[in-house]
């Protein structure tokens, strides 16, 4: 098989991310591996390859390997939505990954709390930030030419922010309080939580791969955490990611 150039691979947790940016994708081609469905074509003037992860670490890691074994690509940026960890955190933010840490990894006493066997390392820290942090900067200048005001509305986000910090990844859809709390004490510094990042940060350090993970912020991973999620994932993740796309390839 002929390995083709990329500029970027983008992987995301939510299907409606990947359906937000198909239409804006020129030249598609896809095929099906591993019962996941890889898009390439022109994204915004740049050769792109597209695919939905599904959920969770074992999901993330299989297609992550998949891409780059399949195409060359200059780097990787996972997209998806998380639960806030920190209260400072509100629905509608934006957290860039800097550190990604897998909570929920314990091989102790062979190895520290948190450290990957062989490699030994607790924690994957992502490429550079600062191009993310711009084009998430235009995008909320540019905010409601991508978000409906009323869907915006109806989540209660004023005044989105962003946040660069660390991630907590792992096997376990957080939406008690007192796994909240748990998280908080084993990683007082994460600012969210979600299911995936660690694990494609993992993958694209084995493979030497330059990796980014963004997230939006859908709930405060308490026990409200599944409301109204399918439909946040479609009105508002699925519109922050097609504008910050839009922006850092731009």
């Amino acid at each position: 098989m002929t390995k083709h150039s990329f500029e970027l691979g983008i992987i995301s947790a939510m299907l409606e991310e990947i359906h937000a940016l198909l239409p804006h994708l020129k030249s598609v081609s896809k095929i099906i591996k591993g019962k996941r469905t890889y898009y390439t074509g022109i994204l915004f003037d740049k050769k792109v390859v597209l695919v939905f992860s599904r959920w969770g670490k074992v999901a993330a890691a299989a297609t992550t390997t998949q891409l780059i074994n399949d195409y060359t690509v200059k780097e990787i940026i996972f997209t998806g939505v998380a639960g806030a960890l920190q209260p400072q955190l509100q629905i509608g933010d934006i957290v860039i990954g800097d550190k990604l840490f897998q909570h929920d990894l314990d091989a102790r006493p062979l190895y520290k709390q948190f450290e990957i066997p062989i490699l030994k390392k607790e924690y994957f820290r992502t490429s550079n930030t600062k191009p993310l942090v711009l084009a998430c900067e235009n995008f909320l200048v540019q905010y409601h030419d991508f978000v409906e005001k009323s869907a915006s509305d109806e989540f209660e986000i004023n005044d989105p922010k962003i946040h660069v910090g660390n991630i907590a990844s792992g096997d376990q859809f957080v939406s008690e309080l007192q796994t909240v709390k748990k998280i908080n004490e084993k990683l007082p510094n994460a600012l969210c939580v979600e299911m995936e990042g660690a694990a494609v940060a993992q993958i694209c350090f084995e493979y030497d791969i330059p990796f980014s993970i963004i997230r939006t912020i859908s709930d405060k991973a308490n026990n409200n955490a599944d409301i109204d999620f399918p439909k946040f994932s479609k009105s508002i993740a699925s519109f922050y990611a097609l504008g910050i796309l839009k922006n850092y390839l731009a």
